[in-house]
């Protein structure tokens, strides 16, 4: 097999072609074999279909590998009538995955910007976060990747990036700890620099009374 290379979109390992790709036939029998090592019987009528229904599960959970975060962010809109104050979008719900034991991983996500001359839709903020979220992932790489993305593609003056999750690594399993949430963040340009920039974010994304994590 050929060894996997860095793709410079995401700093993820990538197949180093589609050849490494296993087929849907193969994916199934993987799940069967997961099943038997489970104690189980993959011929039995209830799990007949559960391999097949794990393999189309799989192609959405992880559909952030098929897709372009530049891409994403490609249309930006200057006509703006000089608007230059924050961009924020916050409460974006994502779910993704661990990568250490591929179980969920729920929260949100506050992502602000401060246009320099040119915005982007407000929707392609929270595809931006579905992107690198439907991908086996660590919360903090991921906040990095948003972050990093959005400040590489839109050139803003400053960028900030918060995330809030429930991770089930540790809430189904090992220390089992529910209710506790993991947050990280990852601030750029004026939201590193300029402290009443960051203030103003932290104060926006904390007027979000209805805001919880939980693990469902």
């Amino acid at each position: 097999m050929s060894s996997p290379r860095k793709n410079h979109l995401t700093g993820s390992d990538m197949p180093a072609d589609s050849a490494d790709r296993p087929t849907r036939e193969e994916a199934e029998a993987a799940v069967r074999v997961l099943l038997r090592w489970a104690g189980d019987d993959p011929r039995r009528e209830g799990l007949l279909d559960t391999p097949a229904r794990v393999v189309r599960s799989y192609e959405e959970f992880f559909a952030g590998y098929a897709q372009n975060p530049h891409d994403i962010l490609a249309r930006t809109f200057s006509e703006v009538q000089g608007y230059d104050e924050m961009i924020v979008l916050k409460d974006i719900r994502f779910e993704s995955y661990c990568e250490h034991h591929m179980v969920p991983i729920i929260g949100r996500a506050h992502v602000a910007y401060l246009p320099n001359k040119r915005v982007v839709g407000i929707s392609k903020l929270a595809r931006l976060v579905d992107a690198f979220a439907k991908r086996l992932q660590i919360q903090e790489k991921m906040t990095a990747q948003i972050a990093d993305t959005l400040d590489e593609v839109l050139q803003p003056l400053g960028v900030g990036v918060i995330l809030e999750a429930a991770h089930q690594c540790m809430s189904t399993r090992g220390v089992h700890k529910a209710g506790v949430a993991m947050v990280t963040s990852r601030m750029l340009g004026s939201f590193r620099d300029d402290p009443s920039t960051r203030r103003e974010f932290l104060a926006i994304v904390g007027q979000s009374s209805a805001f919880s994590v939980t693990n469902t």
